[in-house]
């Protein structure tokens, strides 16, 4: 962890004693890949952070929410998106020894969670999981959206309600081809007729 970074929080004024808290509020730049396909935080954007920070016999319990600016594309008409968000984040940083007991245990999942390091907590992957676990995977501009019309792409609700387009099946095409061709033929035969009948009356 760089103890210079923004997102390292300093936990000296939180005693160990179980059921000890503060509060910690900020306002920090969102760092890169807040993001989905269709839907992210910008890079740069505020985040404005209210935290409680609690003492609990494995760690420190990280609670509070952030508010974040999200934009995006809609998943079903693509006009763009955007938005503020109050995410709630709740999240056990443990002791390294705690999470080191647990690992010798044989829980696989601990080896991964977050740790307390120098005194310190790393808040960007804390606020990294809660944004983007909270993101839409198919973000829409409103819930009821329709979408586009799947012929002339445009948004259904910015055409009238007689919007219609004439569909050609291509079978119908092939028989009226056939039947222009049959029709020709069949016209061909009845000349041919008329044309040897004319010779047997000369």
């Amino acid at each position: 962890m760089d103890l210079r970074s923004p997102f390292a929080l300093s936990l000296t004024s939180l005693p160990r004693q179980e059921g000890s808290m503060i509060s910690w509020q900020a306002e920090l730049s969102a760092p890169a890949d807040l993001s989905l396909e269709m839907i992210r935080v910008p890079e740069g954007s505020e985040l404005a952070i209210n935290f409680n920070l609690a003492s609990v016999s494995e760690g420190v319990w990280v609670s509070g929410t952030v508010k974040a600016k999200v934009e995006g594309q809609c998943a079903r008409c693509l006009r763009p998106i955007q938005d503020e968000q109050e995410l709630g984040v709740g999240e056990l940083v443990y002791y390294p020894e705690r999470r080191q007991a647990l690992v010798d245990e044989g829980d696989e999942e601990a080896e991964e969670a977050p740790v307390v390091d120098s005194d310190h907590i790393d808040l960007e992957p804390i606020l990294r999981d809660a944004v983007v676990l909270a993101l839409p995977f198919r973000p829409l501009c409103r819930e009821d959206c329709p979408g586009l019309c799947s012929t002339c792409g445009v948004p259904w609700d910015e055409l009238p309600d007689n919007h219609r387009h004439e569909v050609f099946n291509p079978q119908f095409d092939a028989l009226a081809s056939l039947a222009i061709q049959l029709e020709a033929e069949e016209s061909e035969g009845e000349a041919g007729v008329s044309e040897n009948a004319e010779a047997e009356v000369e």
